[in-house]
């Protein structure tokens, strides 16, 4: 299978280059492609010639930045699709659409409603999270309306070697790996660490999004999610025990979001029966992996 990859040079993009047999990702002359530039997009699309599938991933992600430039989220995240989806269009594109949104556009969700479903309604509370609902719909109408075939995920949490310490897993790992190697003082600088989130490693979610393209139906929308809900304390706890060490926690006003949502949980039940994906690692492998990786790093360091 030839798939094109946007962001294949992302955290999550060089996963699903393990995941998925031929993978291209969006160059031209050995830089990656703009997607604001829509006549460099379809030059670029044009060269890759036939393509069986795609996988959408490249979006600027980080939700403090958006109410930062939201005019530049909305630039890549929601233009920037509508110009891949032209210039596939206009190569004559036959083959399947993945669309990576993601499990942010739910906002604030009422305890009562957990675990979420597909069906929940969509209360997007910062510019990224409404970038992905407007990209998702237009994705919703061209799987309608377009000529091939479009599946949509909206993944929650996810974790694993390589994601960058601006989020809170990460940054906790990274943290860890300094206090274990005697580059900072055994405190851990911390927001609220009493919520709950509900994570996924990483190369489950790659496995996800491959299966979709070979079994997802179009204009579906799909959770991607563990189906578990874990606190960030649990977190940390377990992240101490891997690392050998006993930090002081310290409370950074900084990191509070205001309205932060207290628990959240999502349900896979749609994806798994549709393709018979389950999340296959453990929070402690994950863990593990992502500590092993800030250990490596800071020793090249």
């Amino acid at each position: 299978m030839s798939c094109l990859v946007t962001g294949a040079s992302g955290f999550v993009g060089r996963y699903v280059q393990s995941e998925v047999e031929t993978c291209l990702p969006l160059v031209q002359q050995g830089e990656i492609v703009d997607l604001r530039d829509a006549a460099a997009l379809s030059s670029a699309v044009k060269q890759l010639g036939r393509l069986d599938a795609v996988i959408h991933l490249a979006a600027l992600t980080f939700v403090p930045e958006s109410f930062e430039d939201p005019n530049g989220v909305f630039a890549v995240n929601f233009q920037g699709t509508h110009h891949l989806l032209e210039a596939l269009r206009h190569t004559g594109f036959n083959g399947r659409f993945l669309y990576v949104g993601s499990a942010d556009t739910y906002g604030r969700v009422d305890q009562a409603a957990l675990p979420v479903t597909e069906a929940q309604p969509l209360r997007p509370r910062n510019p990224y999270a409404v970038s992905k609902v407007a990209a998702e719909a237009l994705c919703y109408q061209w799987s309608q309306t377009g000529p091939f075939e479009i599946m949509m995920v909206r993944p929650f949490n996810h974790i694993g070697a390589g994601q960058d310490p601006r989020f809170a897993v990460a940054d906790f790992a990274r943290q860890m790996a300094r206090i274990k190697l005697g580059r900072a003082e055994p405190v851990l600088t911390v927001g609220d660490i009493d919520v709950t989130r509900d994570f996924t490693d990483v190369r489950d979610v790659a496995c996800a999004y491959r299966l979709l393209l070979e079994h997802g139906h179009n204009g579906e929308i799909y959770n991607v999610c563990s189906g578990s809900e874990v606190s960030l304390r649990t977190i940390i706890d377990r992240l101490a025990v891997i690392a050998g060490v006993a930090p002081v926690l310290r409370k950074d006003l900084m990191r509070l979001r205001p309205s932060e949502q207290r628990r959240m949980l999502g349900s896979h039940a749609r994806l798994t029966a549709d393709t018979g994906w389950e999340p296959s690692r453990s929070l402690d492998d994950s863990l593990h992996t992502l500590f092993d990786h800030w250990m490596e790093t800071l020793t090249r360091e």
